[in-house]
């Protein structure tokens, strides 16, 4: 296949991304890689960083070829305001979201293969008056999409989210069979097509503790999980284990011959992947028309400006993306 493109989004203006895209732009890549930010402030980042930047305004009609150490092609995206490290501002929220139009409208035009994000800060764009919950219902809302889960990958371990950002004392009444069969669903679809997984070993992590133990500690199980997931066996080309217990299902003898565990909530599955990879993990948006993934972290406001942002999870996303480019075309 031709040098894939992937489009990287700079986040939150005063966070690390900035710094991120900067030294990430530093090193080579098997694909060409495009910064959606703003042109000033990549330059001064690098100059506060004392590193080499040159930036080549994208031309979508040229050829694509490899990342170049201290080169970046760009497609600029003007700030609202000037952008203080560490200093957030909500007349910044408008530039953070005009890059993920952009992203999004590239991807679905095909004029990128993949999309990696950088961290925004969800607190401050609702502040600014516009409601966002986060890059994957966003991307969904742009695809046109009604369903599309939220998984983190680290090596070893890949854990998807029955539900995302949502209120614990709302997940309950959230987990349904109709929800579990869409997000099942989905998993199963792209462990397939993007990860080249011919029956896929799903992992269900139960709601409860103990998942449930019989009853006594909740019906979710007894009444939702269980009846959804004999339902699923019959139609889905996967294999489906649990409900199992959340505090026995990271068992290593257990992960080992799992290709995705499906945590209820947010808080029941990610601590366990981010203490696993934290640096070295990333988010995928599954169910999307075009490939999305992101850093596992924030904005990392109180290191901003200091030189001291990691690039691990960066670099991990866009080797990652890479061979689901490759897995997908194949």
């Amino acid at each position: 296949m031709k040098v894939p493109r992937i489009l990287l989004t700079a986040g939150e203006p005063a966070g690390i991304g900035p710094e991120i895209l900067v030294k990430i732009a530093q090193e080579p890549f098997d694909a060409e890689l495009i910064a959606c930010a703003d042109a000033e402030l990549l330059t001064q980042t690098a100059k506060e960083l004392g590193l080499p930047l040159q930036l080549i305004p994208f031309e979508a009609n040229t050829p694509p070829r490899t990342q170049q150490p201290s080169q970046i092609k760009i497609i600029e995206v003007p700030l609202s305001q000037q952008s203080i490290a560490g200093q957030l501002n909500r007349a910044n929220a408008d530039y953070v979201l005009n890059t993920l139009r952009i992203a999004a409208q590239m991807a679905l035009d095909s004029q990128v293969n993949a999309i990696v994000t950088g961290p925004v800060h969800k607190g401050i764009i609702n502040d600014a008056g516009i409601a966002f919950s986060g890059h994957t219902e966003f991307f969904a809302d742009k695809a046109g999409v009604e369903k599309v889960v939220m998984m983190l990958a680290t090596e070893g371990l890949r854990v998807a989210l029955a539900t995302t950002h949502l209120p614990l004392s709302q997940v309950p009444k959230a987990i349904t069979p109709q929800l579990l069969e869409e997000v099942i669903t989905i998993i199963c679809h792209e462990m397939k097509f993007k990860f080249g997984l011919e029956k896929p070993r799903i992992m269900v992590l139960g709601l409860n503790p103990h998942a449930g133990e019989n009853g006594h500690l909740g019906r979710e199980e007894l009444d939702i999980l269980i009846p959804t997931l004999e339902a699923l066996r019959e139609k889905l080309a996967a294999e489906l284990i649990g409900p199992i217990p959340a505090d026995t299902g990271f068992n290593p003898k257990l992960l080992a011959d799992t290709d995705c565990v499906l945590a209820m909530y947010h808080d029941q599955g990610l601590p366990v992947l981010k203490y696993k990879g934290f640096g070295n993990a990333i988010n995928i948006t599954l169910g999307l028309p075009f490939i999305r993934t992101s850093v596992d972290h924030g904005t990392g406001l109180d290191i901003a400006g200091q030189n001291l942002a990691d690039i691990g999870s960066m670099r991990y996303a866009i080797n990652s993306t890479i061979d689901l480019i490759k897995a997908n075309h194949e």
